[in-house]
């Protein structure tokens, strides 16, 4: 990949080239989309990651919930006992307080600090029961706050496993339809492929690259007949497939490139011209929107095999055709979360 660093030369030196033979505003319309398209797609697969990590931790989240709420349950359980033990004592205290009451009469002397003493214990009584009942009125209320808590963490929970599943339902749609693509494309080129021509599935796109030898003569941006026959085909699988971006990018090896004074000037002036001649090829008669294009010269800056031998050199001559599937769904989704 061009590094940052160089990123805006080598987009102004693409730029000055491309404007003799593509609208400046367009060209720039279409690398922006480009440039969009795998910032979103890569802001896809951290969302996507994320989206996953907050699911377990909501997971982990409930199981403590329901650990807590079956906890709370037990001791609720248990201060009802005793209420119920409390509830009896004071039956039992009250009967005892109702005869006391009916004896007081024949009581003169000696029976004071008895009754003083079953009203105390009454009185002691009472303040537990209270004091155990505005405990468990506590209890049911904080059960009922955990209980909306959890309900809250359930819905959340399976609102965003329905959003995963959803999403991975399109991924994998997704997928089969670039394998669709790639199937149909190395239908198209059979006899081309491994003739100077590949094909390739890679980060959720096609990629068809096309050895020099197969285009180009060296030096040159001139297509040739099998070229154009490859391309040809190439080019009604792609009118066929409408929600399929194209990028024609344009390599070359990393030997400088003599200029004669004509209209290249060196390997960035080569690869932009290659693409350029690659869309043509592709437009011509097929019915393909333009607005579906992008053209990138890369000259010798993104090379498949750095090695400095002449096999290596052979292999980054090359045009590559990448085809991006429509991702307006998964947008669409995020979009509403």
């Amino acid at each position: 990949m061009v590094s940052r660093s160089v990123f805006p030369i080598i987009l102004l030196v693409v730029t000055i080239i491309m404007s003799s033979c593509v609208p400046g505003g367009k060209y720039k319309t279409l690398h922006d989309r480009s440039v969009q398209y795998m910032n979103e797609r890569d802001n896809f697969k951290i969302d996507n990651l994320d989206l996953s990590m907050s699911n377990r931790e909501m997971t982990a989240r409930l199981k403590e919930l329901e650990d807590q709420m079956a906890g709370m349950e037990s001791k609720k359980q248990d201060l009802e006992g005793e209420i119920e033990e409390a509830r009896t004592k004071h039956n039992s205290l009250d009967n005892k307080y109702i005869e006391l009451q009916k004896a007081q009469e024949d009581l003169i002397r000696g029976n004071v600090a008895e009754t003083r003493r079953l009203l105390r214990e009454l009185q002691t009584a009472q303040e537990n029961l209270q004091s155990k009942e505005d405990l468990l009125r506590q209890l049911e209320l904080n059960m009922e706050a955990k209980k909306a808590d959890l309900d809250a963490l359930s819905y959340e929970l399976d609102r965003r496993n329905t959003r995963l599943v959803e999403l991975e339902q399109i991924l994998d749609a997704q997928q089969r339809a670039v394998r669709d693509l790639k199937k149909k494309v190395s239908d198209a080129l059979f006899g081309f492929e491994n003739n100077g021509l590949t094909i390739a599935m890679k980060n959720g796109k096609v990629y068809v690259s096309l050895d020099e030898k197969l285009l180009f003569r060296t030096g040159s941006y001139n297509i040739d007949v099998n070229g154009k026959e490859a391309l040809k085909k190439l080019a009604t699988v792609l009118a066929k497939n409408r929600d399929i971006q194209i990028t024609i990018e344009g390599h070359t090896d990393d030997v400088p490139y003599i200029s004669s004074g004509g209209q290249i000037q060196d390997n960035w002036d080569l690869s932009a011209k290659r693409a350029t001649t690659v869309v043509r090829v592709l437009l011509d008669g097929s019915g393909i929107d333009p607005q579906r294009m992008t053209v990138a010269g890369r000259g010798e800056y993104m090379p498949v095999d750095s090695r400095n031998t002449s096999d290596a050199r052979q292999k980054n001559r090359r045009t590559e055709i990448i085809l991006t599937p429509d991702l307006g769904e998964l947008y669409r989704i995020l979009d509403s979360y």
